[in-house]
C-alpha cells in the first residue's frame, strides 16, 4: 500500500528485455534501508526490488503490467515517480493507494493559471465512471483530487510544490498516464452492481 505521496524522482539507467522487462532505476534513497522483495511505486505502479546496489535497484515488470502502464515506453534518461510502501505509524498525506495501475489516460490539454498549470485527461470509458469531482485519483503515482468532470475529460490541478517534487512539471499534450481510481469508488460501483 502507498499514500500517492511521491518522495523521490528516480531516473531510468537501463532498460533490457529479458523475458520479463528488467529496468534499473537510479534512486536517492539510503538503498541500504531497501530489502530485496520490498515493494516501491515506480510511477504508481507496485513493483519489486529484486537487485540493488547503492543508489540504484532493479525491479522485473510482467508483459501483463507493461500492457496496462505506460511502463512499456521507459528508457534511459526518463525520469519517474517513486513511493516507498506506507509502514505502519507513516503519514497518510494522499489517500491510500495499491499500485495496481488501472488503465492509461490522455492528457489532452494543459494551460498555466498564475502559477498552477490546469491539466485535462481523458479516462478510458471503462474508468471514466469512477472519477468524480472532489474525488481521488493516482495518476503516475501521484495522489492527487480530481477539480471537474465532463464525460470522459477530468481536470486536475497542479500547484508549483507538486510540479518541482514530482513528474509533473514536464507533462506535455498526449502523455499517456498511469491512472489507478480511488479504491473505495471501485467498491462503491462493485456493491451497486450486485445489489
Amino acid at each position: 500500500m502507498f499514500t500517492g505521496i511521491v518522495t523521490d524522482m528516480g531516473e531510468i539507467r537501463q532498460v533490457e528485455q529479458r523475458g520479463d522487462l528488467r529496468a534499473r532505476i537510479a534512486t536517492r534513497y539510503n538503498m541500504s534501508g531497501v530489502d530485496i522483495g520490498a515493494s516501491i511505486a515506480c510511477d504508481g505502479v507496485c513493483l519489486t526490488v529484486v537487485a540493488k546496489g547503492a543508489d540504484w535497484f532493479d525491479v522485473d515488470v510482467s508483459a501483463e503490467t507493461v500492457s496496462k502502464t505506460n511502463l512499456g515506453t521507459w528508457a534511459a534518461g526518463r525520469t519517474v515517480n517513486l513511493e516507498r510502501a506506507l509502514r505502519v505509524g507513516d503519514e497518510l498525506g494522499g489517500h491510500i493507494v495499491s499500485g495496481h495501475v488501472d488503465g492509461l489516460a490522455e492528457v489532452v490539454e494543459v494551460r498555466d493559471e498564475g502559477d498552477s498549470t490546469r491539466v485535462s485527461l481523458r479516462a478510458p470509458d471503462s474508468l471514466a465512471r469512477f472519477i468524480a469531482p472532489k474525488g481521488s485519483v493516482a495518476l503516475n503515482g501521484t495522489s492527487l483530487t480530481v477539480n471537474e468532470v465532463e464525460g470522459l475529460v477530468f481536470g486536475i490541478n497542479f500547484i508549483p510544490h507538486t510540479k518541482e517534487v514530482t513528474t509533473w512539471g514536464r507533462v506535455a499534450v498526449g502523455d499517456q498516464v498511469n491512472l489507478e481510481i480511488d479504491t473505495l469508488a471501485r467498491y462503491v460501483a462493485r456493491l451497486a452492481e450486485i445489489s
